[in-house]
């Protein structure tokens, strides 16, 4: 037979009022270590998810670049020039005849991906012109992440 009051004295045991009710060090650890554990697997996976997506997006943006160059010359039977470089493409200079743009949206060039402004040749080597990410450093040259994302080489889809 139950006592009537006992139930009643557990529930006061249990309350949040105990200063000993929480959770200890060592629950505290395990689920640090836990998190931790998970964070180490995903990470990586994440990371090498949004680099991938940076270097597509470079040649992406290159290859409108490409469209809008055909576009410019079309207009004005010619490339810019590197001096007037991609900039020719959203601000008219008067020096060129038969301009019809601006040949991008925005108004303005775009960066890489990294922050970086793109570089602009014309002529480039064996191609009337060539536009280059230098990748996440910056620099010309390099490897992996910080290799050279170029027209003459960008294909949409390719790795």
């Amino acid at each position: 037979m139950k006592q009537a009051g006992s139930s009643t004295a557990r529930r006061a045991h249990i309350s949040n009022d105990d200063p000993q009710s929480g959770f200890t060090l060592v629950e505290m650890l395990v689920v640090i270590t836990i998190i931790g554990m998970i964070m180490g697997l995903i990470g990586p996976r994440v990371l090498s998810s949004l680099n991938e997506s940076r270097v597509k997006t470079a040649r992406i943006q290159i290859q409108s670049f490409s469209s809008a160059l055909d576009l410019f010359y079309l207009d004005t039977g010619r490339y810019p020039t590197t001096s007037e470089g991609l900039t020719a493409l959203v601000q008219p200079a008067s020096t060129i005849p038969g301009w019809a743009g601006p040949y991008l949206k925005g108004g303005n060039v775009p960066n890489d991906p990294w922050s970086h402004a793109y570089a602009y040749r014309s002529p480039g080597q064996r191609v009337p012109y060539e536009i280059v990410s230098y990748g996440s450093d910056g620099q010309e040259g390099g490897a992996d992440l910080a290799a050279d994302i170029s027209s003459s080489t960008t294909t949409v889809g390719a790795k």
